[in-house]
């Protein structure tokens, strides 16, 4: 399989920089470009709304640490619900694969909140790699 487009959907969570490393190794050994993506919750959007400079700094850490690691990067903010916006951006842009972190949610909390990694695996318009948020280095795949 030729990788040029990987997407990484990142949360800020404490698992985000392993799972930003653990793609951006994979990328720098594919050559591909990682594309980090966040998707902020829908929320209204007033006129006079300025760029968060929060969110900035944190996709400028990450983007940096991708870098380092020697993958070439691009990063993508979307608004909406999680899952299907990761999907539709991934149709769209013709992503090869999707890293994903998965957070170890019990069953009852999956039930009860859902699982944007398990959507997102369900859904995807390529193959996705299901990486362990606890232990980077344990993964499932998943096409």
């Amino acid at each position: 399989m030729h990788l040029s487009l990987i997407f990484c959907p990142i949360d800020f969570s404490v698992a985000t920089a392993s799972l930003v490393a653990y793609a951006a190794a994979l990328a720098a050994g594919a050559k591909a470009e990682l594309r980090l993506l966040h998707v902020l919750k829908p929320q209204p959007v007033l006129a006079t709304d300025t760029p968060d400079v929060a969110l900035a700094a944190h996709l400028a850490h990450y983007r940096a640490a991708a870098e380092q690691a020697g993958a070439r990067v691009t990063t993508s903010v979307l608004r909406g619900e999680a899952a299907p916006e990761i999907v539709a951006a991934a149709r769209r842009h013709a992503a090869d694969l999707i890293v994903i972190g998965a957070h170890g949610q019990t069953a009852l909390t999956r039930f009860l909140m859902g699982s944007t990694a398990e959507a997102v695996v369900r859904t995807a318009p390529c193959a996705t790699l299901l990486v362990n948020a606890q232990n980077p280095g344990e993964y499932r795949k998943s096409a």
